[in-house]
């Protein structure tokens, strides 16, 4: 096998029918490789195990053999996707974010650190190209690059030679395969795609490009197919949208009801899921514990004896950064200091009276990792004294990640002492008084400096006392949890001697071995081996710190020599190191070496790097028997190891099982598919003296069958007793019962539970495939996170992000887990290509896993918060990725891709006709939605206008009989009266400017005025001088002289639409419309005649004008629509007449009333407000132009206040004004006298839903004032009657109801409790006036509806207006928004329809009439609202959700664009958040409507266009958007 160049791990398969899992056994010395099969190990169809024995490879035939599984997978699923030309759009940056700091700015990230993780090396640029070729698990391929061109470059290393051939002829095969990225032939990973060097011929190396033959080294470049570099928006969408057109998985049948008829898809299990067959497992027994007559009873007795027995013998070597030992502490002085140690602690803190630590208290240990002499001692100190040592990291700073939580572990266990040295001791972060701050979380506490200089020497007669072990606790271990919480593992004094046995008889050490040890000494194997077996033994501990590893990666190899060390401590981090940074060491001899531990052997991709390793130092004396990789966890210690030596009792194993299987939990060889497949190594035999059995990860603990991954267990004395202080989590973890199928227990005594998944394989080889806490359940398949981080580094892994910088999770969106990686990237990555790497790792994942990836987020370099070896620390990047402040500098969202369980989109009905929709409604006795205001007929009132029928008559009437009388005041920004009007004096100046039309204007009645005004009183002089004259006025709202551009095209086009015949203006606007800026932005030729109000002729008319028709036209009333639409309606003189009565009726106003309306004068109510309303019913209107309070926010309020106003009118702009500006003043607003109390009715005037939370706020913020709380109301109008609701002084207070969000998405009204889970609150729209009568009617049947449904509200009144005035007649279009009848039902009344949908609902309260009370609840524009999926939804309620999810969100809009949901968010922070927004918005759109968002788009504050009712411009903003025109920060396109 290895002489055809074959993976070992292909070997002939299995016969057809039997499940196998392979497992080659590897090792063997001289047996011959024709492959004996031992005989089958364990009961069961799956379990019969191929056992080989092999002879060792020669190298260069090792350099085949070693399986490179995973790098080829994930380039050979890469090639799959290439030839699908995936293309995918490339998110927009704006330059400055693009343009990140300058290179020399950028540390590379700590990259030493890392104790849980890989970093890279400095200088690992020059990387040696690798030695194990990748193996490619493909038979024709190799057999294609054989056969094929025999072009080979030269070999640029040495340890190449005989494999490379092979593999370069492998090169040009790929390159005809169209894989373009010869990265798959330097196998630059390991079998689980930890890359084992950096990459032989990355740009920019010196090594030459191993792909010259056939492709030229044209195809190490090949650019991402079809990424656009400068697409414009529109394009990209396009894009996007093909993209999301390629078939996705096939989605999951079955559903679940959520609480409603909203189906959730919830994921069946597939039918075809390999389901485990083995028999029941049963539990592995290790070897007895054969205890050895001399060994100590206790560890502090070894310690006694070594440290009287041996002085001078050598226990533990420290070294300084350049390698040179700084000290050797010995038997001797350990023994002595600890005793000082015990001393002090004892009997030095506190008072005799009152020691502050007794014995049984638990104290810190807080000691730097570069002194391992120091803690060593002062953990034996502690132990002498019979205190609990809690060795736990430095805290570097107040704001440590994690350092909260362990402050808290402190805490808990009722630490009040840390135990220090003196340099550390120094190096604290300290106050300005020289004390030590206390840290975040953390407990005070006393630090006490070990130091023997320190301390005092303890009495002659003083003596500690030395016990047999026992069950009081020796020491506290910490955990870090997967949420970030800090454990504490309490080990016993008898746990701890028997783990020290077991590993004393496992790894066969005796008196005075050496022992190097690389790892962290305060914890876990370094604690374990060096620390505490050590002493047991006499040994001597070489420890290696962290720093020196930082600047020479080989040191541990060469301490190793030097002082022929007989066993090794390391991680595999450290092994692949080594191999990074070894040149031809010549005098690197490795022969003494009896047992390597490889700490972390648990972890799958450990195999690359012992395979690596060696491979390269087998030529300098190390054996293949030498490593032993163990397994551990806090709760069990060690869980299993590896036996040393020709003598061990069975041959290594891997086993190559299929990835596709162990996502379900069981074992399989993968047959079909060769790339997605784990290789995993042994971690040997069960320890001695302890049981092991493997139980279901979930549920009660169940044994697995032989072919099934579980959560291995352990019953021994040698293991954690329990989470200190946690008593129930104890229990679940510390005190588990493993029982049969038939509920039996297996055993009398507790098992722990070791966190590791995995199984026993044959003869009790215990295999690891990952751990519980990186466990990821997405759809009910398992997927484990180190094996993710293992394919994204397999792609292309040194060029974009840092090995060992990754961190993979999973967060809960929607009812299911999703994976979220996260890398650093390098400084020097462009944006092409790390964009183009990360649709690759997508790719690679979805094939190589079968599972999609969420979010892939890369932040600059060295932005991941570390733990104190440097590692990634996972729950605080999880925590910054959910509250948005990551700060990634570039994010790719694939929720389309991943999320498969949104609900069925809605099927419309096959329509019911109405006639059986109201059938159906009587049947089960629903009302049919309908309801009035009073009936104009029947109100008895004095009301003296009603005799006239024309305004123009009304304006007369009073002139003549209260000609003093003040109708309207109008107020500066100072809040004094800047004019007035009476009666007499409006008449008197209508009277003017009608003569003014007809003389100088020469115009007929029935002409159209444009009156282009500031909101005053000149306007509404010129108003009634137009009626006087016949003539029908516009009201228009001016140019604003300081964006002339945009805003006289809008004036331009209502002159021009309306027809209008003349223009009337103040000689300051006229001037404007006359300017040079004016002409720049229009044609200023085209103006029709423009009349100067501020010049009148003195004469009066020879006679007003009388309409000879009350329906002939009165004014046209033009406004844009939130949609954009430009739309007049026309107002006759009945409806004009009818309006304002009706006004008067609901507001009781009389002409001793005073209202104040801060309202713009230019449309609907507005207008009416302010022209009209005083005219009609007599009362003074105190005018406050909205742009006035820009100046002075409290200008409306105190006039409010000062004249003593009952009734005021504003709009949402103004009470947002007011809300945001006045928030922090109100106590010094109630010192100038500023009163509410008199306030009845303060009514919002708006055309769209209430806007709830901001009429809270406002009510909330000025109670104080005196602002009655039920005072505050809002109006509903529209186009075709401008006013349909408003809350009048009688009647009851507006109502609050909570609906179903996801019912009113079908069109439905189901009524919910305040706080159930996705209510929505909505606020009734005012009373409906008098004289008007609503009903619901279907919008595309035009059947009524009952009260349970959504649907259009449509309004018969006499104030609707008469119809759309349009310049093109084209009114067959809206000619039904005017003129609608029901199709079934009251088919004879006309009803104008509104576009809004709302619904009605009779509420408990009863009218002014006695009835019961009808309430109208507005939902929304019918033109706004988005059909996605087949339901409704409302953009209003998405833009909430968004504005919710992040604190730096203060607007947003949405759209759709070809049915993808455009999200734009405003950002109020620094563009560096700009991208933490993405996954948020997406996220909670996603959890709360669930819907895909397609595009989110991130910009500056102000680039949602808002018109003056503060309403959002949605349609302006999607054709800007499409237009290219918002210069967005940020736009991504979620795939």
């Amino acid at each position: 096998c290895p002489r055809l160049g074959l993976p070992v791990c292909a070997l002939p398969e299995p016969l057809p029918g039997e499940r196998r899992a392979r497992l080659v056994l590897g090792r063997g010395q001289g047996v011959s490789s024709s492959g004996r099969r031992a005989a089958e190990l364990a009961p069961g169809p799956w379990c019969r195990w191929r056992l080989q024995h092999e002879a060792v490879p020669s190298q260069a035939e090792h350099s085949l053999s070693v399986s490179d599984v995973h790098t080829e997978a994930v380039q050979a699923a890469l090639a799959k996707h290439k030839e699908r030309k995936m293309a995918v759009p490339m998110p927009s940056k704006r330059r400055s974010l693009v343009v990140q700091t300058s290179m020399d700015a950028y540390t590379p990230p700590d990259t030493s650190s890392g104790s849980e993780d890989e970093g890279s090396v400095q200088g690992d640029s020059q990387g040696t190209p690798t030695s194990s070729q990748g193996s490619i698990n493909m038979e024709h391929w190799i057999s294609q690059a054989i056969h094929g061109s025999t072009t080979s470059t030269t070999s640029s290393s040495s340890t190449q030679s005989g494999g490379s051939g092979a593999a370069h002829r492998l090169a040009d095969v790929m390159a005809q395969t169209h894989i373009g990225e010869c990265l798959a032939l330097t196998g630059e990973q390991g079998a689980l795609g930890a890359p084992l060097l950096a990459s032989a011929h990355s740009p920019g190396r010196s090594a030459p490009a191993p792909c010259v033959g056939r492709c030229g080294g044209s195809c190490v470049h090949a650019s991402f197919p079809g990424v656009p570099v400068s697409s414009r928006v529109s394009a990209k969408i396009q894009q996007l949208v093909n993209t999301l057109k390629r078939p996705k998985r096939p989605p999951l049948r079955e559903f679940f009801v959520d609480d409603f008829e909203e189906l959730l898809e919830v994921q069946q299990p597939d039918p075809n899921q390999p389901k485990p067959e083995g028999a029941q497992m049963l539990a592995m027994r290790g070897e007895q514990l054969g205890v050895v007559t001399n060994w100590p009873p206790s560890l502090e007795a070894a310690l006694q004896r070594w440290g009287t027995i041996s002085p001078k013998a050598p226990c533990l070597t420290t070294m300084d950064t350049n390698g040179k030992p700084l000290y050797i502490l010995t038997y001797g002085k350990l023994w002595t200091r600890s005793m000082k140690v015990a001393y002090n602690i004892l009997h030095k803190l506190g008072t005799k009276q009152e020691p502050m630590v007794r014995p049984g208290d638990r104290v810190a240990l807080v000691f730097p990792n570069n002194d391992p002499a120091a803690s060593m001692v002062a953990f034996y100190g502690c132990l002498l004294a019979e205190v609990v040592p809690v060795p736990i990291e430095v805290p570097l700073t107040r704001k440590d990640a994690g350092s909260q939580q362990i402050g808290f572990l402190l805490g808990s266990c009722g630490v009040t002492v840390a135990l220090t040295s003196d340099a550390c001791h120094k190096g604290l972060p300290k106050s300005p008084t020289g004390e030590i701050p206390q840290f975040k979380g953390w407990p005070k506490l006393l630090w006490f400096v070990t130091e023997s200089k320190h301390l005092s020497k303890p009495p002659r007669d003083w003596f500690p006392h030395i016990k047999d072990a026992n069950n009081d606790t020796a020491y506290i271990e910490y955990k870090t949890c997967k949420d970030g919480s800090v454990l504490g593992v309490t080990v016993t004094r008898i746990a701890l001697l028997t783990h020290c046995q077991a590993l004393t008889q496992a790894c066969g050490y005796t008196e005075a071995e050496t022992i190097v040890n690389v790892l962290d000494f305060k914890k876990d194997v370094g604690l374990w081996h060096g620390i505490l077996t050590s002493v047991m033994n006499m040994m001597h501990v070489i420890s290696i710190p962290y720093s020196l590893m930082k600047v020479n990666p080989l040191s541990w190899i060469q301490k190793v020599c030097q002082y022929k060390a007989k066993v090794a401590c390391v991680k595999s981090r450290d092994m692949h190191w080594a191999l990074v940074a070894h040149r031809d060491q010549r005098d690197i001899n490795l022969s003494s070496l009896r047992m390597l531990i490889v700490a972390d052997g648990a972890n799958p991709w450990s195999i690359s790097s012992c395979d690596a390793f060696l491979n390269v130092f087998q030529s300098k004396g190390l054996r293949q028997e030498v490593i032993c990789p163990c397994a551990s966890s806090p709760e069990a210690l060690t869980v299993a190891i590896r036996r040393p030596g020709p003598g061990a009792p069975l041959p290594p194993g891997r086993g190559v099982l299929s990835m596709h299987g162990l996502t379900y939990g069981v074992i399989r060889v993968d047959s079909e598919e060769k790339l997605s497949v784990l290789t995993v190594q042994d971690v040997g035999l069960v320890m001695p003296g302890a049981i092991m059995c493997s139980v279901k990860p979930d549920g009660i603990p169940q044994l697995c069958r032989t072919d099934e991954i579980g959560e291995l267990c352990v019953c021994a004395i040698a293991t954690g007793t329990s989470y200190y202080g946690l008593s129930g989590m104890t229990k679940n973890t510390f005190e588990v019962f493993p029982v049969t199928s038939s509920g039996a227990p297996v055993s009398e005594y507790p098992f722990v539970r070791t966190g590791l998944l995995g199984f026993i394989g044959p003869g009790g080889l215990v295999f690891v495939v990952g751990k519980m806490d990186g466990l990821m359940v997405v759809s009910g398949r398992r997927h484990n996170a180190d094996d993710i981080v293992a394919t994204a580094l397999a792609v292309e892994p040194m060029k974009f992000v840092y090995r060992g910088r990754i961190a993979v999770f999973s967060v809960t969106v929607l009812h299911d887990e999703r994976i979220v990686i996260v890398a650093e990237q390098r400084p020097d990555s462009t944006e092409e290509d790390s964009f183009q790497w990360m649709s690759r790792v997508l790719q690679a994942i979805d094939s190589i896993h079968q599972v999609g990836v969420y979010c892939l987020a890369l932040v600059p370099a060295n932005t991941l918060p570390k733990t104190p070896l440097g590692g990634i620390h996972l729950s605080e990047t999880k925590q910054l990725f959910l509250e948005g402040s990551l700060h990634p500098c570039n994010v790719l969202m694939c929720p389309h891709t991943c999320v498969t369980n949104l609900p069925k989109p809605r099927q419309k009905q096959p329509e019911i006709g109405p006639a059986s929709v109201m059938v159906g409604n009587l049947v089960s006795g629903k009302r049919i939605a309908q309801a009035s205001g009073r009936d104009l007929g029947q109100i008895e009132d004095n009301d003296q206008a009603r005799k006239f029928l024309f305004l123009s008559e009304v304006l007369q009437w009073r002139a003549q009989t209260t000609p003093d009388h003040v109708l309207y005041t109008l107020l500066n920004c100072r809040g004094t009266i800047a004019s007035s009007l009476t009666c007499v004096q409006l008449h008197k100046r209508a009277e003017k400017i009608a003569v003014m039309l007809m003389e100088r204007g020469h115009l007929q009645d029935g002409d159209h005025v444009a009156l282009v005004y500031p909101p005053g009183i000149d306007l509404i002089a010129a108003f009634y001088g137009c009626l006087y004259a016949g003539c029908v006025p516009i009201t228009v709202r001016p140019p604003h002289p300081q964006n002339i551009a945009t805003t006289l095209p809008t004036v331009k086009m209502i002159v021009e639409v309306s027809r209008s015949a003349c223009l009337m203006t103040t000689q300051l606007i006229c001037k404007l419309l006359r300017s040079r800026e004016a002409a720049a932005a229009v044609d200023v030729r085209a103006w029709p005649p423009i009349l100067d109000t501020d010049d009148l002729p003195k004469k009066r008319p020879a006679q007003i004008y009388k309409p000879s028709n009350p329906d002939t036209l009165a004014y046209l009333d033009f406004s844009v629509s939130t949609t954009g639409m430009l739309a007049g309606v026309k107002m006759s003189h009945a409806a004009t007449s009818a309006f304002c009565r009706s006004i008067k009726l609901q507001c009781e106003l009389y002409p001793s009333r005073e209202v104040a309306i801060c309202l713009d004068p230019y449309c609907g109510l507005g207008f009416v407000l302010w022209c009209l309303c005083s005219v009609y019913s007599g009362h003074q209107s105190i005018l406050i132009p909205p742009s006035e309070l820009e100046t002075n926010p409290a200008l409306w309020l105190l006039a409010v206040s000062q004249y003593k106003v009952r009734d005021t009118f504003c709009s949402y702009s103004v009470m947002e004004l007011c809300t945001k500006g006045l928030g922090s003043q109100t106590e010094s607003l109630k010192a100038r006298g500023l009163d509410l109390s008199r306030v009845r009715t303060c009514v919002v005037v708006a055309e769209e839903r209430p806007r709830i939370a901001l009429t809270q706020s406002f009510s909330k913020l000025f109670k104080d004032l005196g602002l009655h709380p039920r005072a505050v109301s809002t109006s509903f109008g529209c186009r075709v009657n401008l006013a349909i609701c408003l809350q009048g002084t009688s009647g009851p207070d507006p109502t609050t109801v909570y609906v179903d969000m996801r019912a009113l998405r079908h069109d439905r009204v189901r009524l919910v409790e305040r706080g159930s889970p996705h209510s929505l609150p909505l606020m009734e729209s005012g009373k409906i006036l008098p004289g008007v009568r609503i009903i619901i009617a279907n919008p595309e049947t035009k059947g009524p509806l009952g009260d349970s449904h959504l649907g259009e509200i449509w309004v018969h009144s006499a104030h609707n207006a008469s119809g759309y005035f349009t310049i093109y007649g084209d009114e067959s279009l809206q000619s039904d928004h005017f003129s609608s009848r029901l199709s079934f039902g009251d088919t004879q009344t006309v009803w104008a329809r509104t576009g809004y949908l709302g619904f009605l609902r009779r509420t408990e309260l009863t009218d002014a009439n006695g009835e019961r009370h009808d309430a109208l609840y507005v939902v929304g524009a019918l033109d706004e609202a988005m059909e996605l999926r087949g339901m409704r939804y409302h953009p209003i309620d998405i833009e909430t959700s968004v504005i919710r999810a992040h604190k730096s969100v203060t607007e947003c809009a949405v759209f759709t664009w070809t049915n993808l949901l455009v999200v734009v968010v405003e950002l109020d922070g620094s563009e560096q958040e700009a991208l933490d927004l993405v996954p948020l918005v997406t996220n909670v759109v996603l959890e709360e409507h669930y819907l895909v968002v397609g595009v989110v788009v991130v910009v500056d504050i102000g680039v949602i266009p808002i018109n003056s009712r503060g309403e959002k411009q949605r349609m302006h903003l999607r054709d800007g958007f499409l237009a290219d025109q918002l210069d967005p920060i940020y736009v991504a396109y979620n795939m």
